[in-house]
């Protein structure tokens, strides 16, 4: 049991749960919120290495048969670690502002109901599978918050970085509701089924 809690699919989910602390204090090294190129750089530097230990975990775990309870929990726990918490810090700091907030505020609430229902329909013994265009989403999220993280340092290397960050996310937020709304379908029947 020990053995598989340490195994490298999951040494590498928990990775992805330490950058999440990592990539906040990016932002704070002075004490303060405050967004430096560096701090920018850095930030998204650990992101994208966090973002690609979540396509390696759950690969190398069914390819090594290395699977384990504690990863199928953690796994979808880092990635909404992780995405909660940047989309929160580029709300706090001004890189997603105005009407942006909804797309974040969707994708979210999202991730909220979607893992309330999961849990309710995995005490029911009722497996939701992950859809193609639900990873598509995945996808579209985090190469949004890549460009987002990126923000102003980015405009300097790529003109309207910050732009396309927010044009990528509001993509995300209506897959993310398309997606949603999918899994709800999928789970109302057993929800009416038990009530």
């Amino acid at each position: 049991m020990a053995s598989r809690a340490y195994n490298i699919p999951n040494l590498l989910t928990y990775g992805r749960i330490v950058a999440v602390p990592l990539i906040v204090l990016c932002f704070f090294l002075e004490g303060r919120l405050q967004s430096s190129d560096f701090a920018r750089w850095t930030a998204l530097s650990l992101f994208v290495i966090a973002s690609i230990t979540d396509f390696f975990d759950g690969y190398l775990a069914r390819i090594w048969n290395q699977t384990s309870n504690i990863g199928r929990m953690l796994d979808p726990i880092a990635d909404k670690l992780l995405v909660a918490s940047v989309l929160l810090l580029m709300a706090a700091d001004g890189t997603i502002a105005g009407w942006s907030l909804w797309a974040a505020i969707t994708i979210l609430c999202r991730e909220i109901l979607v893992s309330g229902l999961r849990e309710y329909l995995a005490a029911l013994k009722v497996s939701v599978p992950v859809t193609r265009i639900a990873k598509w989403k995945t996808t579209v999220q985090m190469v949004a918050i890549a460009f987002l993280l990126a923000g102003p340092a980015g405009d300097k290397v790529l003109p309207y970085t910050t732009e396309l960050g927010i044009v990528l996310l509001w993509i995300a937020a209506i897959l993310t509701f398309y997606t949603g709304y999918d899994y709800f379908k999928a789970g109302a029947k057993h929800i009416v089924e038990e009530g």
